[in-house]
């Protein structure tokens, strides 16, 4: 592919896609990857009750008005395909897929999401598909009339051994805290308390998995005791906590201890030009709600960031002779006070740009400054020097 997009998004959940609305709605040329079906994990949810002027849809019919929204913008194009790696490419972002070349970019929106955390017990792997699960609506008619147990204590994990009674004659979930205590939600928990088909196993943790062609039997470990005890079961399902799906982003994106992408109020990422939306960020809530709306800010951050690197690129030209940028923050009374004189000094050996920091920083970052007022002489587009300016002084 030969074309340079305005921005490229990585992932087509609600992150994404409300992403591609905002970049459609403003012209932006854009590009959206995704490995699989747009709507991400979201698909897998049967019912959606919290999603504003929506009371009641399915995961998979909420995703599929939002793909249907962003096909009313001719800017943005949709291909499917898996993204191995990121690299810097001058002033551009370069993004390698497995099977469909490479793709460059003004811009890039990671909305990758998350996926299910694995117990790390090998025979998690060996079983999976075989008793093994990770998903209610995808696999729990396989299970019906079946006795089986859900192994956390979270949202998904209550609300889902909810829903898998509609098919198993018990579900058991297998609790790792004292009795009574949950992680979920307080409506979540009355609910599975109530349900006659829901049983709980207390201060437990999964120790193994065990069976022939399909799992038979789990192997339990008391926390408080360390004994282990052998149960049957007809299967498991997973829900233990989900990891970022970040394995093809480089280091050079900043990651919190959890492996989450870092973000700034406008959601983009310690690289500028690179945003993260979604569960994929450190964000304290991970809902549809939430990921659109970081869809939203990310996009208006794109369009704020592109402008920028315009008028850089017409202020710093090859034919712009000597300039110095004078950075500096107008909530600074001394900067107030003293700017205009430094400035009057500076225009004796150039042309003088002053630049607010609090609306306009992507050249004072990429200069990595870090304190105003700051200085950055030029000639004809090239830095000679960048330094802080003491205040109570000239340049």
């Amino acid at each position: 592919m030969t074309d340079i997009y305005d921005t490229l998004i990585i992932g087509a959940g609600p992150g994404g896609l409300s992403t591609a609305v905002y970049a459609g709605r403003a012209g932006l040329k854009t590009l959206l990857l995704e490995k699989g079906h747009a709507g991400g994990r979201i698909n897998d949810t049967a019912e959606i009750h919290n999603y504003p002027g929506v009371p009641a849809e399915s995961g998979e019919g909420l995703m599929q008005r939002f793909k249907q929204h962003v096909e009313n913008f001719p800017s943005v194009e949709f291909l499917r395909a898996t993204v191995s790696d990121i690299r810097r490419s001058g002033d551009l972002f370069e993004v390698v897929t497995r099977r469909r070349g490479s793709v460059l970019s003004h811009s890039l929106v990671l909305a990758s999401g998350t996926r299910p955390r694995g117990s790390g017990i090998p025979a998690e792997h060996e079983f999976a598909g075989r008793g093994v699960a990770y998903c209610a609506t995808c696999d729990g008619e396989f299970y019906r009339d079946k006795a089986i147990h859900v192994l956390g204590a979270g949202d998904q994990a209550i609300e889902e051994a909810d829903w898998l009674t509609r098919y198993a004659r018990k579900v058991t979930v297998i609790v790792i805290h004292e009795e009574g205590h949950l992680d979920c939600n307080r409506l979540a928990a009355e609910k599975a308390m109530r349900n006659p088909r829901i049983e709980f196993i207390w201060n437990s943790t999964l120790h193994d998995i065990q069976g022939g062609e399909r799992v038979e039997r789990l192997e339990l470990q008391n926390v408080l005791t360390g004994e282990l005890a052998t149960i049957p079961t007809d299967g498991i399902f997973m829900f233990i906590g989900m990891v970022p799906q970040a394995d093809f982003i480089p280091d050079w994106i900043k990651r919190d201890s959890h492996g989450y992408l870092i973000t700034n109020v406008r959601c983009e990422t310690s690289c500028p030009g690179v945003y993260a939306v979604g569960d994929l960020r450190n964000t304290p809530l991970r809902q549809v709600v939430t990921a659109a709306a970081d869809g939203a800010i990310a996009a208006t951050g794109v369009e704020h960031y592109l402008q920028e690197k315009a008028d850089i690129a017409t202020l710093l030209s090859a034919d712009s002779g000597a300039m110095t940028v004078l950075f500096w923050d107008p909530y600074s009374s001394a900067q107030q006070a003293q700017l205009p004189a430094i400035e009057q000094a500076l225009q004796a050996q150039s042309q003088v740009r002053r630049i607010d920091v609090t609306r306009h920083d992507l050249l004072f970052r990429q200069l990595e400054l870090s304190a105003t007022p700051a200085l950055a002489r030029y000639q004809n587009g090239t830095l000679l020097e960048c330094k802080t300016i003491p205040l109570n002084t000239q340049a």
